[in-house]
């Protein structure tokens, strides 16, 4: 198994468009109404949305390659970026998505490794997430890699409500 991370930048905003839209599209349509799941894409994946993203010092972005093929990303948030106010010692993971056919080759566990290890460098003591709570396997997942529910908030899918459950891994120093 061969995997490569590399940080983004905004030369990479197409690409990064391209497997945001992909990724969260074949995550979550099955579940979601086309008019919500497009009123969505069109918001948060918009190239002004994503290149503003990709500036702000307080986020970073990350694509993972299995075998020299782009399978996936991650977004991290500090400090003012965080989409929840958690306090300075906390990292988000705000985003964290592998393409279908590179799931199961332990990628998702290299990319919730990849941000502990960051949240460590940066002197952190928390990594949250926002997980959908009826996106069951995610939910099994991080409770595998030692994440808790600790609270929940609302996350809006076009003009429909949703609950995200709010889960927390503390790290030691």
């Amino acid at each position: 198994m061969n995997v490569k991370m590399v940080k983004c930048s905004r030369r990479d905003l197409q690409l990064l468009q391209e497997i945001s839209i992909k990724t969260f599209n074949d995550t979550f349509k099955d579940q979601n109404s086309p008019e919500n799941m497009q009123a969505y894409m069109e918001k948060a994946f918009d190239s002004k949305q994503l290149d503003k993203e990709l500036s702000n010092v307080c986020s970073e972005f990350f694509f993972i390659y299995f075998n020299e093929e782009l399978a996936g990303y991650l977004k991290v948030n500090i400090n003012d970026a965080q989409s929840e106010k958690m306090g300075d010692e906390s990292l988000e993971v705000e985003r964290i998505y592998i393409k279908n056919k590179f799931q199961k080759h332990g990628l998702g566990k290299y990319l919730i490794n990849k941000a502990i290890e960051i949240a460590l460098g940066l002197k952190k003591q928390k990594v949250w997430l926002g997980v959908w709570e009826k996106n069951e396997n995610a939910i099994a997942f991080y409770e595998k890699m030692g994440f808790v529910q600790t609270s929940a908030h609302s996350f809006y899918m076009g003009d429909e409500e949703q609950t995200d459950f709010i889960m927390t891994k503390t790290i030691i120093l």
